[in-house]
């Protein structure tokens, strides 16, 4: 299979409180014969606040992301359903835009232009690290790589919000029903859990101002994940990484019982699979430790 390249966006979670995210996609990326030309000048997306302020402010920003894209002639890529989400979103908007509102693409390109940065041209596409695995990759190549089958590994996908349903078009998905990430787990010998809540929020955006309800979110899908009996929990968002596994012990303390349910990234779980060692994916750092994960595949 030739070399698969993207731009990379790394974003800025898996660039600090989850450098295990980072380090995992860079890690499982050559051995599914993808290149990643990472984004050095890229900035925040904003996570969606920037529009709580000004739409004009989110487009521009994140145009600029896409056109360091288009200068390589590559898709972006990125490892987080927020950072897909925004930055997919402001690229299906402008793309439309170009048509209908003409003079408001003009505008953000004069900003653009004016800071010395290449003007968005709406010629590249902003994919997920999900959907390049299911899509470019292949699920029949994806098995044929596998090295390491996660037999009997249980798994609950948590896909969250904006990797389902910030854009109009989804390219390997339905937003109400997903089927993408239950596909790779099969792929790499593990089973599916199907549980309620795998496609609703984890409340980590209402966690600095509505903790407890934020707590109480989170506590809902994780319970309902270890009442089908699932091992882990995997999710492609580091944010809800974030509220899951960093918070859990004090999601835990408020609903009064014990959780201690492992929460992996997807390229972790991908890399398990491709014989790639716990020290190479980052599987050490969490918060909640993966190690029953890691002792039923007798690592």
């Amino acid at each position: 299979m030739p070399a698969l390249r993207y731009a990379y966006y790394p974003g800025c979670v898996a660039q600090g409180a989850c450098r295990e995210l980072d380090l995992s996609t860079r890690a499982i990326a050559p051995l599914l014969d993808i290149e990643l030309v990472v984004l050095k000048e890229a900035s925040c997306c904003g996570s969606g606040t920037f529009k709580e302020n000004s739409w004009l402010l989110e487009d521009t920003v994140n145009a600029r992301n896409i056109a360091l894209a288009e200068q390589l002639a590559l898709p972006l890529l990125t490892h987080c359903s927020t950072c897909q989400g925004v930055i997919g979103h402001v690229d299906e908007r402008l793309k439309t835009f170009q048509r209908d509102r003409p003079e408001y693409v003009a505008e953000i390109n004069q900003v653009l232009t004016q800071q010395g940065c290449a003007p968005y041209q709406g010629t590249t596409e902003v994919k997920h690290l999900l959907w390049a695995i299911v899509g470019d990759v292949g699920i029949d190549q994806l098995r044929d790589r596998v090295r390491r089958p996660l037999t009997g590994l249980r798994c609950a996908a948590f896909y969250g919000c904006y990797l389902l349903r910030a854009q109009e078009r989804l390219p390997f998905d339905h937003p109400l029903h997903p089927t993408s990430m239950e596909q790779v787990f099969e792929a790499v010998g593990a089973t599916p859990i199907d549980y309620e809540g795998r496609t609703q929020c984890c409340g980590w955006p209402i966690s600095s101002y509505a903790t407890a309800a934020s707590f109480a979110m989170a506590a809902q899908r994780l319970q309902s994940a270890i009442a089908k009996g699932a091992d882990c929990i995997v999710t492609p968002c580091p944010l809800c990484h974030l509220n899951l596994d960093a918070r859990q012990p004090e999601i835990a303390q408020q609903v009064g019982v014990p959780l201690n349910l492992p929460i992996l990234h997807l390229p972790q779980l991908v890399g398990l699979a491709l014989g790639l060692s716990p020290e190479e994916l980052g599987l050490r750092k969490h918060v909640v430790s993966t190690q029953p994960v890691l002792t039923k595949l007798g690592l």
